[in-house]
C-alpha cells in the first residue's frame, strides 16, 4: 500500500474542517462564553421598597449581631466552630449584606400608582445616598412586578422611575441588577431586553442588566417539552446575569401543599437541575431561593430556624448553588456560618490538590484539568466570601488571586 503524506493530508483536512465548523465555532463562543469573572455574592437580601432607607445595611448588621449575641451559646452550639463564629461576627460588622434587592413585587404588594411612584423615587434617591456614604452593599438592585399583562405597565413605570431617581441623585449603576419575576415566556425576556435598551437611551444610563426569576413551571418546561429556561438565557442578549429560583411560587404552581414547600422538595430539585444545565457555560449564575422559617421568638423557635437554615444553605452549596435569598436579619448569622464552614471544611484538601497538580506530585487522587478548575473556583470563592485569607491561600497553593481566577473561570 502506498504511503501517504501525513503532513499534507492533515493540513488539508484541518483546513476543510475549519471551514465546515466555522459557524458552529462562532455560535459556541457567542452562546457559551464561559463563567462570569468577578465575585458572586453569596446571598440576596429582599427588602420591601417602602421599608428601605439609606442606613438599612448597617441597621441589618446591628440587628443580626444583636440576634447572635442574644443566643450566643445556642449559635456556638449549632455551628460547632469558634473560629467560624468569630468570622461571622466580623462579617456582620464589616459587610452584613452582599447583595440587596429593593422589592416592588410580592414583598411590597399592590399599591395605588401615586404611592408606588413615590416609593420608587424615594428608594432610588436613598440608594444613591447610601452609595455616596459608603454604606451600600457591593451589589444592589430592584425587583419589579411581572411583565404579564395585569402588572406590565406598573413594572415599566417603576423600573424607569427608580433608575431616573438613582441616576439623578448621583448613584451609579455598577453592580445594579433588576429582578424580573414570574417569567412565563421567552417573549417576556425579549421585552425586558427592549426595556433596558430604551431606558439606557432615554435616561443616558449605563448598561442595564437583569436576572430571571424562575417561579413558574412554564419557565422550566414549555408546551412542546423543551427546557424553556435555556431559551430565555439565550434570548437575553447578554444582559441576563443570573437565574434565581423562587421557592414558594414554584412549589405552589406545582401543587405542593404549604407545609411541604421547601428548597429541598423534589420539585425544587428538578427545577434547579434544569436551571443548572441551562446556565452552564453561559456566564449566567445561579441562586437558590429562601426559607420562610425565621429564627425569631423563643429559644425553641430560634434553634429550629437557625438549624434549618444552616442545613439548607449547606445543601445548596454542595449542589453548586452558591447564592440564596435571605429575608430577615436573624438569617444572616446562619447564612455566613454555613458558607464559611462549607469552604473551611474542604479548603486544606483543595489547596493540597492544587499544589500537587502544579508541582506534578503523585498523590492518591489523579486530578484532571476540569477538576482543577473546580478546585480553583472553590478556593477562590472561599477567599471572596471571607472564609479564608488570600495570603494564606497563596502560601498554601503557590497561586495568587489572578491565577486562581484564570483557572477557575476561563473564557473561550
Amino acid at each position: 500500500m502506498a504511503r501517504i503524506d501525513i503532513d499534507h493530508l492533515a493540513l488539508e483536512l484541518g483546513t476543510e474542517l475549519d471551514a465546515r465548523l466555522a459557524d458552529a465555532d462562532a455560535a459556541l463562543v457567542a452562546q457559551f462564553p464561559g463563567d462570569q469573572a468577578g465575585r458572586q455574592p453569596i446571598h440576596t437580601v429582599y427588602v420591601p421598597a417602602d421599608r428601605y432607607h439609606s442606613a438599612l445595611v448597617p441597621e441589618w448588621g446591628a440587628t443580626a449581631l444583636a440576634a447572635l449575641d442574644e443566643r450566643r451559646a445556642l449559635f456556638a452550639e449549632l455551628v460547632g466552630d469558634d473560629e467560624v463564629v468569630d468570622r461571622v461576627r466580623g462579617k456582620l460588622a464589616a459587610e452584613p449584606i452582599e447583595d440587596l434587592r429593593i422589592d416592588f413585587e410580592d414583598g411590597y404588594g399592590g399599591r395605588e400608582d401615586p404611592v408606588e411612584d413615590g416609593d420608587a423615587a424615594t428608594a432610588g434617591a436613598a440608594l444613591a445616598r447610601s452609595l455616596g456614604e459608603g454604606e451600600a452593599p457591593p451589589f444592589s438592585g430592584i425587583r419589579i412586578k411581572s411583565l404579564e399583562a395585569p402588572t406590565r405597565r406598573r413594572a415599566v413605570r417603576t423600573f424607569v422611575a427608580f433608575i431616573d431617581a438613582l441616576a439623578g441623585a448621583g448613584g451609579g449603576l455598577d453592580g445594579f441588577v433588576t429582578t424580573l419575576p414570574k417569567v412565563t415566556s421567552v417573549e417576556q425576556v425579549e421585552a425586558m431586553v427592549h426595556l433596558c435598551e430604551r431606558a439606557e437611551a432615554a435616561l443616558d444610563a449605563g448598561r442595564l442588566r437583569f436576572e430571571i426569576q424562575v417561579e413558574t413551571p412554564q419557565s422550566i418546561l414549555s408546551p412542546d417539552g423543551a427546557a424553556l429556561v435555556a431559551r430565555m438565557v439565550h434570548a437575553s442578549a447578554g444582559r441576563c446575569t443570573a437565574l434565581h429560583y423562587g421557592t414558594y411560587d414554584y412549589s405552589a404552581f406545582c401543587g405542593v401543599a404549604a407545609p411541604y414547600q421547601s428548597m429541598a422538595h423534589p420539585v425544587a430539585d428538578h427545577a434547579k437541575l434544569v436551571m443548572q444545565a441551562a446556565a452552564a457555560g453561559t456566564g449566567v449564575r445561579l441562586s437558590d431561593g429562601s426559607t420562610n422559617v425565621l429564627p425569631v421568638g423563643d429559644e425553641v423557635a430560634v434553634r429550629r430556624g437557625w438549624d434549618l437554615h444552616l442545613q439548607l444553605v449547606r445543601r445548596s452549596l454542595e449542589r453548586g448553588y452558591y447564592q440564596g435569598w435571605d429575608l430577615h436579619p436573624a438569617q444572616l448569622p446562619s447564612r455566613y456560618a454555613a458558607t464559611f464552614a462549607f469552604y473551611r471544611d474542604g479548603l486544606a484538601d483543595a489547596e493540597r490538590r492544587l499544589r500537587d497538580y502544579f508541582d506534578r506530585t503523585t498523590s492518591g487522587i489523579l486530578d484532571e484539568p476540569a477538576t482543577v478548575r473546580a478546585l480553583a473556583d472553590y478556593t477562590l470563592r472561599a477567599v471572596q466570601c471571607g472564609a479564608a485569607a488570600a495570603d494564606d491561600v497563596r502560601a498554601a497553593t503557590g497561586l495568587d488571586g489572578d491565577r486562581l481566577a484564570e483557572l477557575a473561570r476561563p473564557t473561550r
